[in-house]
């Protein structure tokens, strides 16, 4: 399975009424750091209610929460945009 599939399987677990759009912008990093096999930099956007009353600090830690630590291990960069409703 995809890493972007695996992303999304794990942010629709917690996110599930929310709007979710990924990005694999890996091709862009072609030869840069962390590079590896075209699956390493993401742009996670989200608009979802639980964000309500959260700082952008505890936004961010709910995200990587959902995507737990394998799976962020695997990131080398991950962007996110992250709203409430």
């Amino acid at each position: 399975m995809l890493k972007a599939q695996r992303i999304e399987e794990a942010l629709k677990k917690v996110f599930q009424e929310s709007s979710i759009d990924i990005v694999n912008d890996s091709e862009a990093h072609r030869g840069h750091a962390g590079y590896t096999d075209g699956e390493t930099h993401f742009k996670v956007s989200i608009k979802s209610s639980k964000f309500s009353g959260m700082s952008r600090l505890q936004k961010h830690r709910c995200v990587h929460e959902a995507l737990g630590p394998k799976l962020l291990s695997e990131i080398h960069a991950l962007e996110l945009q992250l709203t409430d409703d």
